[in-house]
Order: C-alpha cells, then sequence, then structure tokens
C-alpha cells in the first residue's frame, strides 16, 4: 500500500480516526485501493460516495425493467434523465476502453463493507437536490453553456490513459481542474463541490463507531479535511432552492405580447396579420418537426410536432415534445429488451438513437428545442411585421 498511501487521507479527530480514500471514479486500481485498504483498517464503518438513488442502481441491474417511460414525461424529467443516462454513458466508455465497471471502487467498497461485518453509510447528498441547486445557481447563458460543455464532453471519441486518470488522483491535479472550473462557472463550485464537500463530511462524522473509513471522488478530499472540522446542517443543505417567479412570468408575457402584437397588426393591416399567423405557425411546427425528424421519431411523432409546437408555444404550461413523445411511446412502444439493453445502448451516441426508450426521450428534448427556436425566429418576424405597418 505505500505506493498509494498518496491516495490515502489519515485525520484524527474527537476520539475518531477518519481514512480518506480519494479516488478515480473510473480505475481498477482504486477499486483494489480500497478493498486493500478496508481489509487492513477493519472499520466500524464505510462511508461510500452514493446517495439511495444511486445505491438501488447498483444493487438492482433491473431498475430500467420497471420504468414507466409516460411518467417520465408526464412528471417533466426527460431532460434529468437524458442527462444522468449520457453521463453514464461517458463513465461506460471509459470503463470499457479499461475493462472494468464503471464505480467500480464505489461497489467494492459496498461489498468490502459485508465482508468485515462494518455499517454501510451512503453519505452522498440525493443527485436531484444537487442537480437542482446547481441548477438555480446560474443563469440562462450558463445553463446553455454546461449543457453544451457537458455533451460535448460525452460524445467524444478521445481515448483517456490509465496514466491520466490516475494523475486526477494528485491534489495539485484537482486544484488545477477546480480552478479552471470555477472560472467558467463561478457559481457552480459551491452546489456542485463545496456543499457536497459539506454534506459528505457531516455524514461521514456521524458514521457509527471510532473507526471510519470513506471512498470518495478524489477531488473532494481536500475540502472534506477542512469541513470534518466545522459543524454543517444537513436540512439546509437538502433544501431545494425556491423557483423564482420572474421564469413563469416572462413565460407568460412572451405569448401574451404575441397574441397582443398580432392583433394590433390585424387591425392596422388584416393581410400582415394573416402573415404574423402563417409565419408563426410554420416557424414553431417546422423546427419543431425537424427535432422529432432528428431524433427519427416516426411520422406520427413528427406530425404532432408539427401541429402542436404552435400551440403549446403560447402556453408555458404545455411543451411539443411531451405530446410527440407520448405519440412515439404509443405507436413504438418500449419492448422489455429496450430496458435491458439500456445500460449498454447508452454507451454510443448510436445507441441514444437506436433504443427505444432513449430515442423517446430525444424526441421530447429536441421537439422542445425545435419549438424554442422556432418561437424565437416567429417572434422576431411578428415584430418586425407589426413595426412595418405602424
Amino acid at each position: 500500500m505505500d505506493q498509494n498511501e498518496q491516495h490515502i487521507t489519515r485525520i484524527e479527530q474527537d476520539g475518531k480516526t477518519y481514512v480518506l480514500i480519494g479516488t478515480a471514479h473510473v480505475s481498477k486500481y482504486s477499486a483494489e485501493e480500497v478493498k486493500e485498504v478496508i481489509k487492513e483498517e477493519q472499520p466500524d464503518a464505510v462511508c461510500v460516495e452514493l446517495d439511495e438513488g444511486r445505491y438501488q442502481s447498483i444493487v438492482d441491474g433491473n431498475k430500467w425493467k420497471n420504468m414507466d417511460i409516460f411518467k417520465v414525461i408526464k412528471e417533466k424529467k426527460t431532460t434529468l434523465l437524458l442527462m444522468n443516462l449520457a453521463i453514464s454513458s461517458f463513465q461506460k466508455r471509459i470503463a470499457k476502453q479499461f475493462d472494468i465497471k464503471p464505480g467500480q471502487e464505489m461497489i467494492q467498497g459496498i461489498e468490502s463493507a459485508e465482508e468485515v461485518g462494518a455499517e454501510l453509510v451512503l453519505a452522498d447528498r440525493n443527485i436531484q437536490t444537487t442537480f437542482a441547486r446547481v441548477w438555480g445557481s446560474i443563469g440562462f447563458k450558463g445553463k446553455m453553456t454546461l449543457l453544451t460543455q457537458v455533451l460535448a464532453g460525452i460524445f467524444s471519441n478521445e481515448d483517456i490513459t490509465e496514466e491520466e486518470l490516475e494523475k486526477m488522483k494528485s491534489q495539485d491535479s484537482i486544484d488545477a481542474i477546480l480552478s479552471e472550473f470555477t472560472e467558467a462557472f463561478p457559481r457552480l463550485k459551491g452546489p456542485l463541490i463545496d456543499e457536497r464537500d459539506q454534506y459528505l463530511a457531516e455524514k461521514i462524522k456521524r458514521a457509527p463507531g471510532t473507526h471510519i473509513v470513506a471512498v470518495l471522488g478524489a477531488a473532494h478530499v481536500p475540502g472534506i479535511k477542512e469541513e470534518l472540522k466545522k459543524e454543517h446542517d444537513l436540512d439546509q443543505l437538502t433544501t431545494k432552492p425556491k423557483k423564482s417567479k420572474w421564469p413563469k412570468r416572462i413565460g407568460w408575457s412572451i405569448p401574451v405580447a404575441i397574441v397582443l402584437l398580432v392583433l394590433a397588426t390585424f387591425m392596422m393591416n388584416p393581410d400582415a396579420g394573416y402573415e404574423q399567423m402563417t409565419r408563426w405557425l410554420l416557424w414553431n411546427g417546422t423546427f419543431s418537426a425537424i427535432g422529432v425528424a432528428i431524433a427519427l421519431g416516426h411520422p406520427l411523432s413528427i406530425l404532432t410536432a408539427l401541429v402542436m409546437a404552435p400551440i403549446t408555444s403560447l402556453n408555458p404550461l404545455m411543451a411539443a415534445g411531451w405530446f410527440s413523445g407520448i405519440v412515439q411511446a404509443y405507436v413504438r412502444t418500449p419492448q422489455v429488451s429496450d430496458f435491458e439493453q439500456l445500460s449498454e445502448d447508452v454507451y454510443t451516441v448510436k445507441g441514444f438513437w437506436k433504443n427505444k426508450v432513449t430515442r423517446i426521450l430525444l424526441i421530447v428534448m429536441l421537439a422542445n428545442i425545435g419549438s424554442t427556436l422556432g418561437t424565437v425566429i416567429a417572434g422576431t418576424d411578428i415584430i418586425r411585421l407589426f413595426i412595418s405597418n405602424l
């Protein structure tokens, strides 16, 4: 274990011993190291960087078979699920490159805890809470930039060497990565890194016994070392931010403004008013339909987007993608085999389009993106025609 000592942090505090193992999430050496350390330490408790949802996904390999795709669409969780699958795809690609399971170090932590009779502690914050707090901390531009960078990284075909993975464990490299990260998204470091450090540290402190081993992503170790010295309010760290009223107000003000501009133009020049309506129908419907076509949707799903986008764009409570996704789910209902293959199909970009489940998610997302783009273009046309008829 001597060569790996740089990845192990031992802390004596308040009569307890904490052993923090800094791991790379896709590295066979990390998994071996976790097994070795827990066997040698014989701790009272083992803390792993997992929440209940991710733990269940590890222990229940059949979880996808029980997913209700209609419920996912109705609860507006398609983008969140698609992003989770995309991130999973990124980890799987690297894991397959090195012939290991993604998250193997966490799996090993679970297994080793049972082997030595230690109590297992799920120490991470719920992933949806983290996403909600992250999403609420950045503006529209930040959201678009973040999504673009994440997707670009996910769909990259670049290989990464095992040496590069292991290098990620060094604290100097981690500090450099976080420095660049916070320069691009200064407000993102709080909910994504700092708050999770605080939550993880508090859960580790509350773990039973006096000898605790924690299996953590290397990026969290420096922060957790400091946060272990402090007290933290878990309730405050798990509170989802209140949704601002402004997005809803803006969401309603845009369609109201569009309708008023069209009515005003009709009163001045009926022909121009009809042209505005035509532009609205064509731009909205066409771009939304193109989005569904890009996702290889069924012709009925494409037609649904074409018809519904101009209507749903005037009602913030609805979205064209929901209707197209539901139609796609009816005419191309995912089979058990699609759910069984889901974890493998998300390994490649082609698999996202091939699998009926992920294709539905893509249809919902791309139809909505197309409708939004159509709204911007059509809205600009409507304003131009209104001004020209003053």
